[in-house]
């Protein structure tokens, strides 16, 4: 009779191996002992977890399967971040993911960690057949209002892909300015579109890092931590020194402080 391993060993091989043979598997959910149960328990769970990804990654890469099904090869997700604050550039994203892409689990920047978007966006960097971010800063913000610059921000963002995509989605926004090129608009593409979430990922990740340093040039707002947003530490800041040169001067609160 063969020795049944410890407990340290079940947990580790439940832990770290991706392909778990079914013998072993019945044997152990006959081993008695309490802490073999507890990491079958904990081992179900992460199964469980792993198929709900996997078909919500299914749902998001649906809209593409069906384009490239359609002839279309290079589709371009755009998505913008940045709208809200009241300092810093919008800062758009354009990703063109292949359709053969490793699953990598693309969801609304929002909703995922920072340690998280960041693996993501190794991932984009490895695997993309193109990406590129763009902004436009507070004063052109101010100058054509939040809705425009975000355009502009979204047209350059695909300008500086280095391949043309023969068909764009763009999370709730309409591009005039490539009309020649199919595109469609999504409301909340961002949660639902796999190549408009990698666009949201990238372009966050890009803009926290952008505004991380604009907090070493202008201290006393949080921008390290806040990203532009109104907060309780911006908002003090704001009343404290003032408006900064990246402020959004045609948003309140901040003209209150002109």
């Amino acid at each position: 009779m063969s020795k049944r391993p410890t407990i340290a060993e079940v947990k580790q091989r439940l832990l770290e191996e991706t392909s778990i043979d079914n013998k072993w598997l019945e044997d152990l959910y006959h081993d008695e002992r309490k802490g073999v149960q507890v990491a079958l328990k904990q081992y179900e769970k992460r199964q469980q977890e792993q198929a709900r990804i996997h078909q919500h990654i299914l749902q998001l890469r649906q809209k593409e399967k069906i384009l490239h099904q359609e002839g279309y090869q290079l589709i371009a997700g755009v998505d913008e971040v940045g709208r809200g604050p009241l300092a810093g550039p919008v800062v758009a994203g354009a990703v063109i993911l292949p359709a053969d892409m490793p699953e990598a689990y693309f969801n609304d920047s929002k909703q995922l960690s920072h340690a998280k978007r960041q693996s993501l966006v190794a991932d984009i960097e490895k695997y993309a057949i193109s990406y590129a971010v763009a902004g436009q800063s507070a004063q052109i913000i101010d100058q054509v209002n939040i809705l425009e610059a975000t355009k502009q921000a979204m047209t350059l963002a695909l300008k500086r892909l280095t391949s043309t995509p023969d068909y764009v989605l763009i999370d709730a926004v309409h591009l005039d300015s490539i009309s020649h090129l199919p595109q469609e608009s999504i409301i909340k593409g961002d949660a639902t579109v796999y190549s408009i979430a990698a666009a949201s990922i990238y372009a966050k990740e890009k803009r926290d890092e952008l505004m991380a340093q604009y907090a070493e040039q202008y201290p006393g707002y949080g921008f390290e931590h806040n990203a532009g947003y109104g907060t309780k530490e911006h908002l003090e800041g704001l009343k404290k020194y003032g408006p900064c040169p990246i402020h959004r001067c045609s948003f309140a609160p901040v003209k209150a402080y002109l």
